[in-house]
């Protein structure tokens, strides 16, 4: 083991069972807890940020992550589970997971959606073995999910809305992120 040192590898152990034993989903019920979840997320987003059902009513489809679990101290990652939705229905699930390295400490919870405004950025996360969340992605605040117009989300294949955040780490953002699809 050279190169890792006994501390980097008790912070890289902390790290993990700090992310394990948060409630997001590792070894739950599977389909059911998530359709559950994301039901609430749903909701919540659009009673919360109307504007966002409208835009979730142009887009191809959204992928909603109810609750994803980020710690770090020095060595850090990310994880949760979500389904993507087309019009409405849940169509396959998905795992979210980013490892990262640097100056971090703190965890932190949260939920995002990804809105697919075009059929050829959904087919594209749909076709892809994992996907990873890369700049061609539009940030957007939840509030601006309420304003953000027509014209932006017809040149723009996918918008990201980070929401929900609780805890100790700040600025939560996707770059990193990869999605993969999974069996419940």
């Amino acid at each position: 083991m050279a190169g890792i040192s006994r501390r980097g590898l008790m912070v890289g152990a902390g790290s993990t069972a700090l992310l394990a034993a948060c409630s997001n989903g590792i070894g739950s019920g599977g389909a059911t807890q998530i359709d559950a979840r994301v039901d609430a997320t749903q909701s919540f987003l659009f009673s919360r940020y109307p504007g966002t059902q409208d835009l979730a009513s142009r887009a191809a489809g959204v992928l909603f992550m109810p609750l994803i679990t980020e710690a770090g101290f020095g060595i850090g990652g990310s994880y949760g589970r979500g389904a993507l939705r087309i019009q409405g229905a849940t169509v396959d699930y998905y795992s979210a997971a980013k490892a990262s390295i640097g100056f971090q400490i703190g965890a932190q919870q949260y939920a995002h959606a990804l809105f697919f405004m075009t059929p050829d950025a959904l087919e594209e996360f749909r076709r892809s073995p994992g996907w990873a969340a890369s700049a061609d992605i539009r940030y957007a605040t939840p509030d601006q999910g309420a304003t953000i117009g027509k014209e932006t989300t017809e040149l723009t294949p996918v918008v990201a809305l980070v929401f929900g955040q609780q805890g100790l780490i700040a600025g939560a953002t996707l770059s990193g992120v990869k999605y993969t699809r999974i069996i419940p």
